[in-house]
């Protein structure tokens, strides 16, 4: 019979949750400092984000890759 660990985190820790790394990924490299020129224009840069960095399974392997989390 295998035994079960329970893991007590605190009740906010970006650096144990990947997805947290994959949007500072996001705002870091295609949302940070930029101004668009209307709404249509943030749309475009946010569905061209997402395809570029949420598609693209090596890079999320990359970004969300989180060692110093993982459990043995």
């Amino acid at each position: 019979m295998k035994t079960s660990h329970w893991f007590v985190f605190s009740p906010y820790s970006p650096e144990l949750n990947p997805i947290e790394n994959h949007w500072h990924y996001l705002k870091s490299d295609f949302w940070s400092n930029r101004v668009y020129a209307d709404f249509e224009a943030l749309m475009d840069a946010a569905e061209t984000a997402w395809h570029k960095a949420c598609m693209d399974t090596d890079l999320k392997k990359t970004v969300c890759n989180t060692p110093y989390a993982v459990i043995s």
